[in-house]
């Protein structure tokens, strides 16, 4: 795909209308930190799966070979593409329209669901200590979600004010809870290593599925890049949200394990609060809990900016509805993707939307992935030489290190997540083919404003070569699925038929088996789809030669 750009920098899809900001260093890490993280929540169910040593060991690898390589491209494409809705652009530009909107797709829905799991979990946490009925819950889940569209309406400087707020009520509870541990130094952190119960390989394996959503999102910042008035900051933003993040998590963990046992009660009985309840006194743990509800309500506010910006440039594209890529006048925000994120939080926080999460899961290790590719292919489409002074990730054998990285750790991330999650990602893969070839036919996609550039085949209705990528999309995820099903029929099979029975009780992903035989059968039809894909679109839709 061909994109006009200069001085380096692409000079496609801008949206005029935005509000730029100056972003400060510190307005930069803290939008990192409170869409990445939030704090070290979570980390409590590594200690008595993988073991406590493991953990810690985890808790410095996972960063290097997952979150500092996702760090590295996302500021090198948020610098080269300084746009709204910055993964879908990437992607487009490296691999095409079809390609674009899928990624795009897959992680606006993503970010648009996510949000409510947030909701939930800040009134859960009051709901440990304030009795509510449920007319009251549903009070506060609303008065949540009303405050923080308010915020995100005032426009990114609101926003980034309190993001600065809660980063650092975050880290001065995480801090006390490293001080006062390590304070109280009782055990040894690497006594035992490893879950003996669980085997070196299902202790790994769970550590890094579950490691690796700690360190996730960092491609919130480029959704964005349009209303960032010096990107340059980025690069250094991430970089020391990468190390402060890691501080952030191990200390704590580390002063956790020594001074709160025994370690395979954590995530149980034990967990940060424990520590400061335990060693100063029952006020401090209660005190604690209130970062808890900050944690979630600084991702949520964090997601609401991130997920209102998902269809800025899809809209622009004739890929989606175009009121969604419209600003208001006064303050130059996409009012109306925020207002139906907010009626979207109100109902899903009624709901039980596990299922969601689950859908959802495997698809963001496949966008983390894909982005690492995308970007490898962009560096050969747009030299970093021609690039003039705009950042870019040094040394020679950078790029490889980034994508043989990601693609380890996202492939580890996506087997080993469980079968359910395995299976029902699928069905947001399909989904995102349907709703292309929707959504090109309905609204016509790049061709409506350059259709010599993106010609139609009018056999098809698609963009001309779409039944090759077709081809493709199926041959991949086919590919995937049938891999996936005979390693996920090896690692699950002495445990898995007994385990989701107990879990889910009933239901599709109560039944390993049957679980295991569907992804079988939709790598096969996915593989045959290809064939008959690319031989079909050889003939009457090839692509484009200069493709």
């Amino acid at each position: 795909m061909k994109v006009k750009y200069e001085g380096g920098q692409v000079l496609t899809d801008v949206m005029p209308d935005l509000k730029k900001t100056r972003f400060s260093f510190g307005a930069v890490l803290f939008f990192i930190f409170c869409a990445t993280s939030g704090g070290a929540f979570g980390i409590e169910s590594i200690i008595p799966a993988s073991g406590p040593g493991m953990t810690l060991v985890l808790l410095v690898i996972i960063p290097l070979m997952w979150a500092l390589p996702m760090g590295l491209y996302v500021s090198e494409l948020t610098n080269l593409a300084p746009v709204d809705s910055g993964p879908y652009v990437w992607v487009k530009m490296a691999f095409g329209e079809f390609w674009g909107f899928a990624f795009g797709l897959w992680m606006a829905v993503a970010w648009y669901l996510t949000g409510a799991s947030y909701i939930v979990l800040a009134t859960d946490y009051i709901g440990m200590y304030i009795n509510m009925s449920p007319m009251v819950e549903l009070a506060v889940k609303v008065v949540i979600i009303l405050v923080f569209t308010v915020v995100n309406l005032l426009g990114l400087q609101e926003v980034n004010v309190v993001n600065t707020i809660f980063t650092f009520i975050i880290l001065a509870a995480f801090l006390a809870v490293a001080i006062v541990g390590l304070a109280n130094w009782e055990n040894n952190p690497f006594d035992p290593f490893m879950n003996v119960e669980e085997g070196a390989f299902s202790s790994l394996g769970v550590g890094i599925a579950i490691g690796v959503w700690m360190f996730c999102g960092y491609t919130a910042i480029a959704n964005l890049g349009g209303e960032i008035e010096n990107p340059q900051i980025i690069p250094k933003g991430m970089k020391w949200c990468i190390v402060l993040m890691m501080v952030a998590y191990i200390l704590p963990t580390l002063g956790g394990i020594v001074s709160t046992g025994p370690w395979y009660e954590w995530g149980y009985s034990i967990d940060y609060s424990t520590v400061l309840s335990t060693h100063v006194g029952k006020w401090a743990g209660v005190a604690f809990m209130i970062t808890a509800v900050i944690s979630q309500l600084a991702l949520l506010n964090a997601t609401t900016a991130t997920a209102s910006r998902s269809f800025m440039i899809l809209g622009k594209d004739h890929l989606c509805p175009k009121f969604l890529s419209t600003v208001s006048k006064n303050r130059k925000v996409p009012i109306w993707p925020i207002v139906i994120l907010a009626v979207l939080n109100v109902i899903l926080v009624n709901l039980d939307f596990e299922i969601l999460v689950i859908i959802l899961s495997p698809l963001l290790f496949v966008c983390y992935v894909g982005f690492a590719v995308a970007f490898l292919k962009l560096r050969k489409l747009y030299p970093v030489e021609k690039r003039g002074d705009l950042y870019y990730v040094k040394g020679r054998f950078s790029p490889y290190y980034i994508v043989i990285s990601m693609m380890i750790i996202g492939i580890v991330g996506i087997l080993m997540n469980g079968t359910e999650y395995f299976l029902l990602g699928y069905v947001l893969i399909l989904f995102a083919l349907l709703m292309y070839i929707i959504c090109k036919k309905v609204y016509g996609g790049l061709s409506v404003e350059n259709p010599q550039l993106y010609p139609v085949n009018p056999k098809t209705g698609l963009c001309r070569g779409d039944l090759v990528r077709f081809g493709r999309f199926f041959l991949i995820f086919g590919v995937l699925a049938l891999g996936g099903s005979f390693f996920l029929r090896w690692y699950e099979g002495d445990w898995g038929h007994d385990y989701y029975l107990d879990l889910y009780g009933s239901g599709l992903i109560s039944n390993w088996e049957l679980m295991i035989t569907l992804i079988t059968w939709v790598g096969i039809g996915m593989l045959a789809a290809s064939v008959i894909c690319y031989l079909v679109g050889r003939k009457v839709d090839p692509i484009p030669d200069d493709e």
